[in-house]
Formats: C-alpha cells, structure tokens, sequence
C-alpha cells in the first residue's frame, strides 16, 4: 500500500492502514493486528486474570502469539512488599505455562529495555499497560499504553479497536543551546499546549532540531507525550535509527515508507524556534504547568532523584557526572540515582560514574523505577521539595500528597545536587 495509489498518509494512518490491511484515514474505527504487547508487575496481574476470564469454557487456553508478547519486572522491584513479591510469582508462572519471555531478573525499566533489546521497530504498532508505552515512538512505531482489560483482549486475540488518531506535527527549528536538552523541549512543548492539547491525538515531533537529537533524547520526547494528552508520540525514523536498530536487530535496513507523505492532512502543525530556549520546569504540581529555570531559581531542594524510563540512560548520567566533576552533594540533599536498565547501568559503571556518584555522596540504585510512581524507596515526606528527571509530578506522585515535585533535565538536577537549591545549570 503506497501513498501514490491514495490519499496521502500520516505515519500513523500508514502504520493503522497496514495492521488493520485495509487503507484508513484519521477518525476510522479499526481492528488492527497487534505487532508486540508488553506488561509489566504492577499492571500484569490485571491482565491475566483478564485473560483466564476471557479464556474460561475453552479447552486450551493459551495466549495468541507468545512471540509477540514482553514480561518485565520494574515497578516494584525486588520485591517490595508480600503482595508484590505474590504478583512476581503469579506473572512468572504465567510466563513459563505460555512459554513468554519474561525479563524477571530486574533488567530494567520496560520502556528502556524493550527497546533496548530490539522489540520494536518502525512501523510496528505496540501496546503496552502502560501509560508511558508512547516512548517506542522514538523509533518510528506507533505505541500506546492501554488499561490491564485491553491487554488482556490482546493476549487472547492478538487484536485491538482503535480510532485511527488525528495528528498534530510539531515542527522544530533551532540549534539547542548550552545545556539545554530534549527534556527542556517536550517540557516547553507541553506547556505550550497544555495537559489536554493532544487529547487521543498522534504527536509527530518533526524538523531539524528533532532530527539532531540521538535516539536517548528522542526517547525523552516520545516518552512524555501522553503529558499533553496524547495517544503516541511518534518520529519519522532516519539514519539515527536505523544505526540504532542495526546494533539490535542484524541486517535490519530501513524502509523509508515509514514517514508522513507531503501532503498529508494534519489536523495542527505547530512551528518552534528553540534558538534561545532556557532550561524549563514543569512546576507542582501539573506537567504542564511549566516554567523558565530563571523564575523558579533558589527554590530549596530535598532530594535530587535522576532516573526513570524518561532520563535514566547513559546519556543521562554522563550529563550529572560531567557537571559534578568531583563536587560534594551539596549538604542536606539527598541525590537519588537509578539507571534505566542493567546495560546503562553497566556503561555508567565501566566509566567510572557510579563510582563518582558515590564517593560525592549520592545513592546508587540498581534499574528500576524507583519513586517515580510513589513505590519501593525515595519517597518525599510531607512539605518536601523533589526535582526529578522523570515525567510526572502530580500532588503525591513520588510520596506524601504534601510534597512538591519539579521536574527538569539531569543538568538541571545535577545543578540543584551541587547548589541544594533550583539553578539555571548554564550557571554551573
């Protein structure tokens, strides 16, 4: 199916055209074939009970493609709690009776690792129970978190309705500046257009700026897209990915039919110059309440908390470890640092990071998501003040419904680690 024999197509439109095997349009209702599906420890029980529900009078009951299908542990881990460690169990049964592949072994942040291990690629259309599956984007898939009945639909059938979603293109120009990253520009995007902006809407990040960054940071930009209401968060794949891919998936080669045709019917197209963006903070306690660096500085801190599947990479780290140098945490803070995955923890480690962190006073996490979503340690107490490098700070998302929680770029959390207070990294 090709844009020269229809209408020309959004990226989305092509992916939905090519699951459901008919050409559709935004706003068509479809039954798409699902590529991949990914559940993890706190929404996974929910699903395979979903599952046997659906599943009860048959004489078989097995999942429809086992190959399709990604299990990992990241929530709560280890286990945290008895009903944590029961869960553990329950989805490790269910695993081994489907014959699924399970990461149990504490690899990771699903977002992080699915990728990371060469489950997706462009044109895929991925489901995960999760909120933030809109992080496959980055590698050019349409991906979508879904609720634990919708996932279990899934695990039985393989299928899923959907309404093909409209888009709007984000259009970027603009050379970053000096410290400041992809984290400052989805935060400064989603500012713009608010929590609801992209309401079941495919965001399509887009220009010169988006095609400069690595796919580290285009994962930050996909990641945060359901912050502005949106269903995915989605980038043209190019060379960048391609490369990426090829280091996980031998003799993959890029189709370039996977990207938006001229032409294409969008329902907004938003242009940014980022040429004098400064380093920005969504502010308690909503995403979108966003501001300049310069209008929240020396705002107390109590604890630094660098991770989660939105900025724990590598990348992540080598941004705080290069700004701290051999700088102390500054007194009172509490630096809080945990890996996305096993692998960036291990690069963080070879270089000598972990290592830094430490001896400066911090606290080194293994992978997983740590306080992100109020679970296992890091959590705030009343009246304290966190700035995080993850993608959510409602009202007692990281602890006591009576703390405060900003979020920002690791340069930005590495400059309040040294400081104790908010400040502008470029200051550092």
């Amino acid at each position: 199916m090709s844009a020269n024999d229809s209408h020309p197509m959004t990226i989305s439109e092509k992916i939905f055209s090519r699951a459901s095997g008919k050409e559709v349009k935004a706003g068509d209702f479809v039954l798409a074939n699902i590529d991949l599906a990914m559940t993890h420890d706190i929404t996974g029980p929910l699903a395979v009970d979903g599952f046997y529900e659906i599943m009860k009078g048959r004489e078989e009951k097995k999942v429809w493609d086992p190959s399709k299908i990604v299990i990992l542990f990241d929530h709560q881990v280890p286990a945290d709690s008895l009903h944590a460690a029961k869960n553990h169990i329950m989805l490790r049964e269910f695993a081994k009776e489907q014959n699924i592949l399970n990461y149990d072994v504490y690899e990771g942040v699903c977002h992080q690792v699915v990728p990371e291990k060469g489950h997706v690629k462009p044109g895929d259309l991925v489901v995960g129970s999760d909120s933030h599956t809109c992080a496959y984007g980055s590698l050019g898939a349409f991906s979508t978190g879904v609720g634990s009945t919708d996932m279990a639909a899934v695990l039985a059938s393989g299928k899923l309705w959907f309404r093909v979603p409209q888009t709007i293109r984000f259009e970027v120009e603009g050379k970053l500046p000096e410290r400041v990253y992809s984290k400052d520009l989805i935060l400064h995007l989603i500012g713009d257009v608010g929590v609801e902006g992209a309401r079941y809407m495919a965001a399509e990040y887009a220009g010169s700026t988006v095609r400069s960054l690595s796919i580290s940071e285009r994962m930050t930009m996909s990641n945060m897209a359901i912050e502005m209401g949106g269903k995915a968060g989605i980038i043209e794949p190019d060379v960048v990915t391609e490369k990426y891919l090829q280091e996980r998936i031998p003799g993959y080669k890029l189709d370039p039919y996977w990207a938006s045709d001229g032409g294409a019917d969008y329902l907004d197209v938003r242009h940014y110059d980022v040429s004098n963006l400064e380093p920005q903070l969504a502010c308690p306690h909503n995403v979108d309440n966003v501001k300049p660096v310069s209008e929240v500085e020396g705002t107390k801190v109590d604890q630094v908390f660098v991770g989660s599947c939105t900025n724990g990479r590598f990348e992540d780290l080598e941004i705080v470890a290069n700004m701290m140098g051999d700088e102390p945490v500054a007194e009172g803070v509490r630096l809080l640092i945990i890996p996305a995955s096993r692998t960036e923890y291990m690069k963080a480690l070879r270089a000598g990071y972990i290592e830094q962190f430490m001896e400066a006073g911090a606290i080194v996490e293994s992978a997983c998501c740590g306080p992100c979503m109020g679970g296992s340690f890091g959590l705030l107490g009343d009246g304290e003040v966190g700035l995080a490098t993850s993608n959510r700070n409602f009202r007692g998302r990281e602890g006591s419904a009576e703390s405060f929680v900003y979020l920002g770029s690791p340069a930005t959390a590495a400059a309040a680690a040294l400081t104790g207070e908010i400040t502008d990294p470029r200051k550092i």
